[in-house]
């Protein structure tokens, strides 16, 4: 055996610490130069647009009020010497304990020791095995977590706060410790540090060239990419399925789609999507279109699409949005099929606004709309999620004072509430990858559509704000709509309410409850997943479930206790529903049907039209 063969095993053997070690300084301090110089033209992004009097950072009422709350919370542990001890005893004993495992992990002895609580169930943030296996990064996150804890449960064992101050403690707590966790940070993420000792800092410039773009992009905000946005175009790759814009007025278009079956279900269907964010969500692709498969069960589908609002717009309330874009779509679908009956559905916010007219048309004696689906729909506001927390007088003033400049609210300011709803998912990862890897997000359609904001006229989400989330008008027979006072009571027709379980938007203890309020036959169906995947699931894919048939009498909790589990997508059992009450089979329609002249080829150009 020669030498240089002898010195094969030694050299393979590579000390764990040596990925923490720079092999090339130069290059190093070169490449933290080109950041520092890239982070400068991002602080340039920011500050020029405040500079030309074009942004008025308005950070200082959230904090203040995140400040106010906090201080309830410290009333209740500050007042009480020995309540306070006992609190700050509770971190030491954490802290303590962590410590012993520590030690006795370092000395190799594995014996029971008192231990952190565990990252939740597949916790990305702490993939990398170092945070298991280096004894400083597993001490590292398991303070973390610790602290994590011990934060929550002071506002969770606090005593004396209202309901709305208590939710709005948990949120901001959720909110901070989501902001504070170590895997957010170069130097205490493994994996982080790891990578930037291997490119020698290359990752580092690449992700502060991203943030100076996406500031750039933002005119002086984030805009936080979440999807390779270069990937998509609507109208090529996403929302692809045939059809026509048939109608349109100052608030929405009115899309026909082309028939794909030889004969067609007599009752048309129409869509009223929600106005925050696009249509598309519910024509995607080709294979996750809602759309698409319901014209291939042989539905004439009508989709209302809302014009991204500008200053024109600012006077655009509900009773609009009622007459120009539901009492418009019902107008043109009667012009084009002759049938003076529909069945509707509405989505989300979309949803609450079609039960709203509903209401209304009961006074009115309209009895254009036959049935009712609501996808993840709330009527009643009392168990509304974490998005109460942004609807309070001082809160909800800030966000008329902040419309009545332009005479909207930009999309992008429902867009961070909405993803501060899940910010470990939905903002912080983004974060560690975009800036502090330096890599582009993948391309994801679902993604490129929550980027797809869609501005708010100022007077239908004030309205919106107040009537709903603030009081809570519509479930209490408060509602003023067409100078009418509206009852969910009167609505009488046969409605499908579908919820789905992780909702953080509607959840579905409150679709529940909002669904129980109106007048005639319910059936409440409870889909698997979120917001999105609840709805968006086709029968193809074979994911999630659905829950249906609980017990018609009781609460949210007797019902899913009871309740039917089904494998799959919800989309053939609401079929099987709605085809009962679509009549019989006759010719297609196309497009039109010869009484209007096509404006354009679907999506249109409403939909097509950035903030």
């Amino acid at each position: 055996m020669t030498d240089k063969d002898k010195a094969k095993p030694e050299d393979a053997t590579v000390s764990p610490a040596e990925a923490y070690v720079v092999k090339d300084p130069e290059a190093m301090a070169r490449n933290i130069a080109r950041m520092l110089e890239e982070l400068g033209k991002a602080a340039s992004a920011w500050v020029e647009p405040r500079e030309r009097g074009e942004i008025s950072d308005t950070m200082s009422e959230p904090m203040a009020d995140m400040v106010k709350t906090f201080s309830k919370v410290g009333e209740y542990w500050l007042s009480d010497p020995k309540r306070a001890i006992e609190a700050q005893t509770s971190l030491l004993s954490g802290y303590f304990d962590l410590w012993s495992k520590s030690m006795h992990k370092l000395a190799g002895d594995q014996a029971d020791t008192p231990a952190a609580p565990p990252p939740r169930p597949a916790d990305k943030r702490f993939a990398d095995p170092e945070w298991e296996t280096n004894p400083f990064f597993d001490l590292l996150k398991n303070t973390y977590l610790v602290t994590s804890q011990w934060a929550n449960k002071l506002v969770t064992d606090s005593q004396g706060l209202d309901a709305h101050t208590r939710h709005k403690a948990e949120f901001y707590v959720k909110q901070i410790t989501s902001a504070l966790s170590p895997a957010n940070f170069l130097i205490t993420n493994p994996e982080l540090y790891k990578e930037t000792v291997a490119s020698n800092g290359e990752n580092l410039v690449r992700g502060m060239h991203m943030l100076a773009e996406d500031i750039e992009a933002g005119h002086g905000e984030l805009k936080l990419r979440q999807s390779d946005l270069s990937k998509f175009k609507v109208g090529e790759n996403i929302a692809m399925t045939p059809g026509k814009v048939i109608a349109q007025d100052d608030i929405c278009q009115i899309i026909q789609y082309a028939p794909a079956t030889d004969k067609v279900l007599k009752r048309p269907l129409m869509i009223v999507p929600p106005w925050i964010n696009k249509f598309y969500i519910l024509d995607l692709n080709p294979q996750k279109s809602f759309i698409r498969w319901a014209v291939e069960q042989g539905h004439t589908v009508f989709v209302i699409s809302w014009v991204n609002p500008d200053r024109r717009h600012a006077k655009k309330d509900w009773e609009a949005y009622a007459r120009e874009g539901i009492g418009f779509a019902l107008d043109t679908i009667e012009t084009v099929t002759g049938e003076k009956k529909v069945n509707a559905i509405g989505y989300c916010v979309g949803g609450t606004l079609l039960a709203a007219t509903l209401a209304l048309h009961a006074q009115e004696k309209d009895r254009r709309i036959a049935s009712v689906t609501f996808f993840t729909t709330q009527t009643d506001f009392t168990h509304a999620g974490d998005l109460k927390v942004f609807a309070d007088e001082a809160q909800i003033g800030s966000i008329e004072a902040a419309m009545e400049k332009n005479g909207y609210l930009d999309g992008s300011k429902m867009a961070t509430a909405f993803n501060m709803l899940r910010a470990s998912d939905l903002i912080w990862p983004f974060v560690v990858n975009n800036y502090l890897k330096g890599k582009d997000p993948m391309p994801f359609d679902l993604l490129y559509w929550n980027s797809d904001a869609t501005r708010m006229p100022a007077a239908n989400h004030s309205y919106y704000l107040r009537n709903c989330y603030l009081e809570n008008n519509l479930s209490h027979d408060r509602m003023q709509l067409a100078g009418h006072t509206l009852h969910l009571k009167d609505i009488k027709i046969p409605a499908y309410n579908l919820a789905a379980r992780e909702d953080h938007i509607a959840p579905a203890r409150s679709a529940y409850i909002g669904g129980r309020m109106l007048g005639g036959p319910v059936t409440y169906v409870m889909a698997g997943s979120g917001h999105i995947a609840g709805v968006v699931n086709p029968p193809a894919a074979g994911k999630y479930q659905f829950w249906s048939d609980g017990p018609a009498d009781g609460d949210f909790d007797k019902w899913v206790d009871g309740a039917k589990e089904t494998p799959g997508s919800w989309w053939p059992h609401w079929h099987a529903w709605v085809s009962d009450l679509a009549g019989s089979k006759v010719p297609v329609r196309e497009p039109g049907g010869g009484r209007l002249e096509p404006i354009e080829d679907a999506p249109g150009s409403y939909v097509q039209v950035k903030v």
